[in-house]
């Protein structure tokens, strides 16, 4: 028994050790972990950041990762961890304060700048500060930072900025911007020290960022207006003043630290003559020009590749002898990375070194070239293109896959699809991404596309002072089935005119860029003279009729087809192409002087009278040369075109005549203006030039002589209205009238036969077209969102002229139907009038004096919208029409008292026809026009 307690009190220390480490061990671990103080951020969320787990072993330096992990998420003002012991193990309680979301953001004070401008620049500047993110006063401090620097930019160089900050319970602040700008800073005189050979107003003039608003190159104009003071674009501006140096050959030029003087303005306002308030601050810039260098050799070392040195040359525009231009010879080597791309070397670097001869002041440079390898193309993918196939775009590259890499093909390649208006624009360096395999030498080429809306409903009507009220329905899908195929279908209705085509084009036969299409048309137009220009004249009650039928009036119907083919020429944006069209028309008059204009015209040989007016059959070919380098179909942004189109009708036709048409387009991107620095801004122009004529002995027909206006041409006037006017000679029949109104019977037992009518040689007025036309187009173009919205200024310009009186010319047989009749009504028997004279007209349709050669001009406006469903441009315009035709004149008047009987009746008529056929003509084309259409100019 003593042994038994002996040998059990020798084991006691060790069991007490053990229970000890037991109760040590259950102590040790994390059996809980409470969240306490979080209100929008879960608990799960808090959790999931820490490192400490239930169950797992307590750890210390875990706690202390947990509390670094938490505050680095930035959701918290305050976080600490508090350990508990419990019997069951230990509990992390952690105790967070979350940052309050900030509810509102006030700017107060803020005038030069708007909001939008403020958050534009926060987000460039990647400063995570808006409406419902987390407070915090470091990110408030840094807004405070960009605000002083864009109020900087704008002049206000003294803003001060205090951030007020209201709670918001519970836990939401609102954070008040109290903003005092400060007067505007603005650039005062701007002198340089140290400039002997180059003129202050020379090197004021390369400070684009600070220099003066004025006339460039002036003399006395150039310190009008002063631009805002801006510190961060000071530096920017020393540097263009070396580099106007180092262009003129002073080569070790150098600009020291420029030195700034503030003072308040002194002096009037040019435009409101009051004392002028705000400050100036003066630049004193100093300069050391050092010697004048010319261009020594150009030499190269490490071209292994190209062996040709003058090839390598002949980068570099400036000869050797030639003042040393750094702008030039910076060029040179962008030429010569450019001409190594297209060879597929895209390492390709090129490092300049000088050799300086201070003895003769020449500089020589040493091009040490680093080729690297060439890059053949492994793959070219696509993405994005949901429902083009990748055969339709990959057709269009000018860059395959298994070439050697060349830049150049690959920027061809993006302008031909831009050309294609199937995607969103693309641009090299923001939609394509190249992918290496140094190892390999080849690259992976990566096209981005985003599709546009295939499909292109357009949707226009309106009253139009030629054409009446119309309403216009058009259908095309440029990428029919996702093959390129294009497909369109217009019908316009409308009070005058009607127009339907359907047509088909593919771009590509068997996989070759042979493109092939055809249309079917029917038209009908109305054509009302009377519309176009105001008459002013007596009013007895013959007078309307007599006028009216002195006016153009007439319809014309045509049905036909065209079909056409073009093939582009190899390794170039260059087309030929040629189209075959038959239309068959119609002409229905409703005037004398349209009758007499159409069927006495010698447009159809041999046959005259109202036989010519149907059967009008036009069988026309087309031959085209085209060349397209614009970026882009809809409001392109660079690039011209250039096309030439010659017509010659008359094969199987019984209309013979020939068309040539040349056209040029083109875009140029504006840039160096301070609120267009990216060259957003686009100038376009158009130059068009048209001359038509009658060839084997005929005349154009006159319904294919030009007739401008309209928004396709000049914006300002209706379609077919500038247009020359000329005298028709045509044969009315006047009633003799009574001086009581009353007409003199040919029959008094039988009044139903009708009134005695008196043939008269009259002139009617007529639009007779031009055979000459030219139209220029300029308009500057200010993108307000993306490619959707844009505000057009235009200037349209454009002159028609008939200049070959033999083009208007009548055919014997037309001039004999005018001329055979004798004219006046002396005597009046049995049925028939007796005693009239024989009249010859000219043969020729002469232009009305004022009316030919007459420029007209319109001067506007427009909003450009792209509506996003229909897929077409809604244009709404004001025109202003500076030049426009204003002419008063009187008809030629044959008529004579002999033609009428004597008496009363003769006196009464002959007074009343003088009044009609010789009456004040007023031709008023409109002075401005608004205008809503969907429709392009050019």
């Amino acid at each position: 028994m003593r042994r038994t307690i002996r040998r059990t009190l020798q084991f006691l220390p060790l069991f007490c050790c053990l229970l000890t480490l037991s109760a040590w061990a259950q102590q040790s671990v994390v059996s809980q972990i409470r969240v306490i103080g979080n209100r929008q951020i879960p608990k799960e969320t808090v959790l999931a950041r820490m490192f400490s787990r239930v169950n797992d072993t307590y750890d210390p330096l875990t706690v202390e990762r947990d509390f670094n992990s938490l505050w680095n998420t930035g959701y918290f003002e305050n976080v600490y961890i508090e350990k508990e012991d419990t019997p069951k193990g230990v509990v992390l309680d952690v105790y967070v304060t979350e940052k309050p979301t900030i509810r509102e953001i006030n700017y107060k004070g803020l005038n030069s700048v708007t909001q939008s401008d403020v958050l534009d620049r926060f987000k460039k500047e990647k400063v995570p500060f808006s409406v419902e993110s987390k407070y915090d006063p470091t990110r408030v401090a840094q807004a405070i930072a960009v605000l002083k620097e864009l109020l900087g930019e704008h002049g206000h160089q003294f803003a001060t900025i205090k951030a007020d900050i209201k709670r918001i319970p519970p836990a939401s602040v609102q954070v008040n911007f109290i903003i005092k700008e400060g007067p505007k800073v603005k650039v005062g005189k701007i002198e340089f020290t140290g400039n002997e050979h180059v003129s202050a107003r020379v090197l004021r003039e390369s400070m684009k960022n600070l220099r003066p608003v004025g006339i460039p190159k002036s003399i006395f104009l150039e310190n009008i207006f002063a631009r805002t003071y801006d510190a961060s674009k000071l530096e920017e501006d020393s540097e263009r003043v070396r580099q106007a140096y180092r262009d003129r050959g002073y080569f070790r030029a150098s600009v020291g630290d420029p030195k700034t003087h503030l003072r308040n303005e002194t002096g009037l306002s040019l435009l409101t003559f009051r004392p002028r308030q705000g400050k100036r601050i003066d630049i004193v810039m100093p300069v050391e020009e050092g010697g004048r260098y010319r261009l020594g050799k150009i030499t190269f070392s490490g071209n292994k590749a190209v062996t040709n040195v003058k090839a390598l040359r002949g980068q570099f525009a400036e000869k050797e002898g030639d003042w040393f231009n750094a702008t030039v010879f910076g060029k040179g080597l962008q030429n010569l990375q450019k001409a190594y791309g297209q060879l597929g070397y895209i390492n390709f670097v090129g490092i300049p070194t000088p050799t300086v001869d201070e003895a003769t002041k020449v500089v020589s440079w040493n091009i040490d070239i680093d080729e690297g390898k060439p890059f053949y193309v492994s793959r070219i993918e696509f993405q994005g293109n949901t429902t083009t196939r990748d055969f339709v775009i990959r057709r269009e590259l000018a860059l395959e896959e298994g070439q050697i890499y060349n830049s150049r093909l690959w920027e061809v390649s993006i302008l031909r699809l831009n050309q294609l208006d199937y995607f969103d624009p693309l641009k090299v360096d923001q939609d394509s991404e190249t992918h290496q395999n140094a190892e390999a030498g080849t690259v992976d080429l990566l096209l981005k596309v985003k599709e546009k809306g295939k499909n292109s409903i357009g949707l226009n009507g309106g009253v139009s002072g030629l054409g009446g009220s119309f309403l216009g329905l058009n259908y095309q899908t440029n990428n029919f089935l996702g093959l390129g195929e294009t497909l369109s279908l217009a019908a316009n209705v409308g009070e005058v005119q009607r127009n339907v085509r359907f047509g088909f084009n593919e771009p590509y036969v068997h996989n070759r860029p042979l493109n092939l299409g055809f249309q079917i048309f029917n038209t009908k137009y109305d054509y009302n003279a009377s519309k176009n220009y105001k008459l002013a004249g007596g009013n007895p009650n013959n007078l309307s009729t007599a006028t009216s039928s002195l006016l153009q009036k007439y319809n014309q119907a045509s049905t036909g087809f065209s079909v056409s083919g073009s093939y582009p020429i190899r390794h170039s944006f260059k087309r030929l192409g040629v189209t075959y069209t038959l239309d068959r028309s119609s002409i229905s008059t409703f005037s004398a002087a349209s009758s007499s204009f159409f069927q006495t015209l010698a447009f159809r040989s041999g046959i005259q009278g109202q036989n010519a007016l149907d059967g009008i059959v036009s069988s026309m070919a087309s031959f085209s040369f085209q060349e397209n380098k614009l970026d882009a179909t809809y409001q392109p942004h660079n690039g011209h075109e250039i096309s030439a189109l010659f017509q010659v009708a008359g094969l199987f036709g019984n209309v013979r005549y020939i068309s040539p048409v040349i056209e040029y387009r083109s875009f140029h991107p504006v840039k160096g203006l301070r609120f267009n620095k990216e060259g957003r801004n686009v100038f376009g122009l158009r130059l068009q030039g048209s001359y038509i004529r009658g060839i084997s002995g005929d005349v154009a027909p006159p319904f294919n002589r030009f007739y401008s206006g309209g928004e396709a041409e000049l914006r300002g006037f209706d379609i077919r209205s500038a247009t020359p006017y000329g005298f028709v000679p045509t044969k009315v029949n006047f009633n003799l009238t009574n001086p009581d109104g009353s007409t003199v019977p040919r029959d008094p037992t039988n009044p139903s036969l009708g009134a005695i009518q008196v043939p008269l040689p009259v002139y009617g007025i007529a639009s007779i077209g031009g055979d000459l036309n030219f139209v220029s187009n300029m308009q500057y173009t200010i993108p307000i969102y993306a490619r959707t919205v844009a505000f057009v200024i235009f200037n349209d310009l454009g002159i028609n002229m008939a200049t070959n009186n033999s083009q208007l010319r009548q055919s014997p047989e037309g001039q004999a139907i005018l001329n055979s009749p004798l004219y006046g009504c002396p005597n009046y028997s049995n049925g028939a009038c007796q005693g009239g004279v024989p009249i010859s007209f000219s043969r020729t349709i002469n232009p009305i004096n004022g009316t030919n050669y007459i420029p007209r001009d319109s001067l506007g406006g427009e909003l450009d919208i792209m509506a996003p469903i229909i897929n077409a441009p809604f244009r709404i315009y004001y025109a202003f029409n500076p030049l426009r035709l204003e002419k008063n004149f009187f008809q030629t008047n044959l008529i004579t008292r002999a033609m009428f009987p004597a008496g009363g009746a003769g006196d009464f008529s002959f007074a009343e026809a003088e009044e009609a056929y010789g009456a004040l003509l007023q031709l008023r084309e409109p002075r401005k026009t608004f205008r809503l259409t969907v429709s392009t100019t050019f």
